[in-house]
């Protein structure tokens, strides 16, 4: 994958993932480079300057020709690359111990530089240090590179050194992504009741959701109009940003609206999902990414033709591999983590065709009808989900996999009456719960499950705390007063 690839994507950094591919020979890889140069992207993203249209586009052009110049480090061979002078607006990112002379009325810092460096590694120490950002995070990054220079090989199995970064608190407001300091620091904390909880908290609750509301209205205007104009079904987030930011990135895709309308007139009929990448989703959406800058997503919308074709041959294998398999069939169920490309999806389903095309596996055409699977590449074995959908791995043995859904189908009917029952008492008692705690909203985060849910909901119609009234409520795994006033608890809290 190019660096400017990897530069359309947010990437979440997981110390699991990150201390198995620490260091390559040139020092850093792109998509470390990416994590390393966060810091950066939060002061200088052009989305933060929608009131400043000069800096706004100096920072864009400076960015493609940063993510240009780093691309080319990434390529095989290179030896130098051309010096390249930048120049950004800083948004204030420091105190007030910062130079105040430097800042310009608008309340930005320009900052102009020439780069001139010959690695990945020192390219990205050069812009956070010219930009007087914190690169402390490097250190043992640093390090270890030093390291890794001096002996050009790793021995299997060997991890290489790796201390994690460690975000400044802003970062995990920009991004929506939770801080694990403060996760750990509330699991130290003995739980508090629900009761006592709501007493600390409700007043400052109340204020930041009153606060919100303009930004609240906002969002919704936006939305309706954007729809409206682009002929759009919806337009959704994967993550939870708050208001602010969710208005910035709409009003982002206002103004390119404005300045290029042909541009997303291939949006039409489809629904957008702010994510970590730009591209299409196994279920459809059009992915555009929070780190984008506008001609990354011109890009997008001209291809939207291809996946659009894309998308139809991945429902084309759907419908033969029902066929196949005794007309169950095939879904994709969002999951928690990184969404699905198309790509890599149609990969899966043409790979599991494929497999199943020599083998004649003597299923009634219509014998498994109303049963329903995921296709999951990274899976072992085959399993049945509590909820009756089968669970196939890409790679797993037809013969085996017949025999199993064979044996498991009325179980599977069972499960699924069984669904259907708890999805409707859901939709019943979060309504009851709603009306009668005169709450402002009731909704759960995609890990809290149904079954969790409904008594989480029924307690609370039990205990009738009246100091949630009129307010946001979010059923969650943690205790939290969000950044917009809503209230977040654990779908299993204590009386």
């Amino acid at each position: 994958m190019s660096v400017t690839s990897m530069l359309r994507c947010a990437i979440r950094v997981d110390n699991k993932y990150a201390a198995a591919h620490i260091l390559q020979k040139r020092g850093l890889s792109g998509a470390e480079a990416i994590n390393a140069l966060r810091p950066f992207y939060f002061a200088v993203h052009p989305d933060f300057f929608g009131q400043h249209p000069k800096e706004r586009e100096v920072n864009e052009n400076s960015l493609k020709r940063l993510n240009g110049y780093l691309e080319n480090l990434q390529k095989p061979g290179a030896r130098s690359v051309k010096p390249t002078k930048l120049t950004f607006y800083v948004r204030g990112t420091k105190t007030k111990t910062e130079v105040e002379q430097e800042l310009l009325p608008s309340g930005f810092r320009p900052v102009s530089f020439t780069l001139q460096t010959k690695d990945i590694l020192s390219t990205v120490l050069d812009v956070l240090q010219s930009c007087r950002l914190s690169a402390e995070h490097m250190q043992g990054i640093k390090a270890s590179a030093q390291r890794n220079s001096r002996s050009p090989s790793v021995p299997d199995g060997a991890t290489p050194f790796y201390r994690p970064i460690k975000w400044d608190k802003s970062y995990y407001t920009f991004t929506g992504y939770r801080d694990p300091e403060e996760e750990l620091q509330h699991a130290k904390r003995v739980e508090p009741s629900l009761s006592l909880w709501l007493r600390n908290n409700e007043a400052e609750a109340s204020r930041k959701q009153k606060e919100s509301q303009p930004r609240r209205d906002e969002l919704q205007r936006l939305k309706e109009d954007l729809c409206q104009k682009l002929g759009l079904v919806d337009i959704r987030w994967q993550r939870s940003w708050g208001m602010a930011h969710r208005c910035c990135q709409l009003q982002s895709l206002s103004r390119l609206a404005l300045q290029s309308p042909e541009d997303l007139y291939n949006l039409r009929g489809h629904t957008i999902l702010y994510s970590d990448q730009s591209g299409m989703n196994a279920s459809g959406y059009v992915m555009l990414g929070t780190m984008d800058v506008h001609h990354h997503w011109a890009k997008l919308f001209e291809r939207l033709p291809s996946y659009r074709g894309l998308f139809q041959q991945t429902e084309w294998l759907k419908e033969r591999i029902s066929l196949l398999l005794g007309g169950v069939q095939v879904i994709h169920v969002e999951r928690l983590g990184p969404v699905l490309p198309l790509e890599e999806y149609y990969s899966t389903l043409n790979h599991f065709h494929k497999r199943l095309l020599p083998h004649r596996l003597a299923l009634h055409p219509r014998s498994l009808q109303g049963l329903s699977m995921t296709l999951e590449s990274g899976r072992s074995s085959i399993g049945l989900h509590e909820m009756g959908h089968f669970m196939i791995p890409a790679a797993c043995d037809p013969l085996q996999l017949r025999n199993f859904l064979q044996t498991q189908a009325h179980e599977a009917r069972q499960r699924l009456r069984h669904r259907d029952q708890l999805e409707a008492e859901e939709e019943r008692v979060v309504e009851t719960c709603g009306r009668d705690l005169s709450l402002a909203g009731l909704s759960k985060e995609r890990s809290v499950s149904t079954r969790q849910m409904i008594p989480c909901c029924r307690r609370l119609l039990e205990e009738r705390v009246p100091l949630m009234q009129g307010l946001q409520l979010h059923v969650s795994n943690y205790y939290s007063v969000m950044q917009d006033g809503d209230l977040c608890i654990p779908w299993d809290w204590k009386g």
